[in-house]
């Protein structure tokens, strides 16, 4: 089967260990739209950031935000996909980070909060991100559509305190950030990247055995599972590396473009 389209991951993948799409992957990709290939963005982070990415590539369809758990068109910013952590989750998750040091962000409909600690400068926020002292308080109880907690030692509570009674209804997901940060992403059972790539797809017209995912995480391995070829960062994980159907470059050595390239070099643009 001709391939399409690309799924394409951010975090260790598109960017940069310093958070920057390469002039190399930028122009891989660009020539990969010019030849007929639509792409999907597919990040674990929230809408406004996966947005920017596709925007600046001239993209007006799906994307995929929050690890999966919502697929919104740009075109209309209507959600196609929109799936939240269980209400008691997220209350019990709220108080153990209102009581540990940690970086907690949880994408609350169309709000960003972010509880810090005095980690990082509240004024070096990026848009969109509101720094807060309580996530209790701040969310109104409103369940969020992910979470991501940044912490070692209050990820172990979470996992130790939350995994056995949830473990059915959420996914708890370790990964480590563009700066090698370990991140634990919270989401509700169900909302996985693999999930959206086939409402992606639906929304495209498309089979997903036309799409190339590219990835270097754990939460990318069940969009491996649904695309037609998939391909793992050279700097992931043996399981993300063994789930793949080929390895690229690490993410700060331009892994993207040369999946890219290698691609269009070797299979004739789509059709139509």
């Amino acid at each position: 089967m001709a391939l399409r389209a690309l799924a394409i991951d951010l975090d260790g993948t598109l960017l940069t260990s310093s958070e920057e799409v390469s002039e190399r992957n930028r122009a891989a990709v660009s020539r990969a739209i010019e030849a007929g290939f639509s792409l999907v963005v597919a990040t674990a982070r929230w809408y406004p950031l996966a947005e920017e990415v596709a925007s600046s590539f001239g993209c007006a369809g799906p994307v995929i935000a929050c690890s999966g758990a919502q697929v919104r068109r740009i075109s209309d910013r209507r959600d196609l996909m929109d799936v939240r952590l269980p209400s008691d989750f997220a209350a019990a998750l709220y108080d153990i980070c209102d009581h540990h040091r940690c970086v907690a962000t949880v994408a609350v409909d169309e709000e960003v909060v972010v509880k810090m600690d005095g980690v990082v400068d509240p004024a070096l926020l990026p848009p969109g991100l509101l720094a807060v002292p309580s996530l209790s308080e701040a969310t109104g109880g409103v369940a969020p559509r992910i979470a991501l907690i940044q912490g070692s030692a209050v990820n172990d509570v979470i996992e130790s305190t939350l995994g056995g009674p949830f473990g059915d209804r959420v996914r708890f997901v370790d990964s480590t950030s563009s700066a090698g940060k370990r991140i634990l992403t919270l989401t509700a059972t169900g909302a996985d990247k693999g999930a959206a790539l086939l409402v992606a797809c639906r929304e495209l017209g498309l089979d997903p055995g036309e799409v190339m995912a590219i990835g270097d995480a754990p939460n990318d391995v069940e969009m491996f599972r649904v695309a037609g070829v998939s391909v793992a960062m050279g700097q992931a994980g043996p399981g993300v590396k063994a789930a793949a159907t080929s390895v690229t470059a690490p993410n700060d050595e331009d892994g993207v473009a040369v999946a890219i390239e290698r691609l269009l070099a070797e299979r004739p643009p789509p059709c139509g």
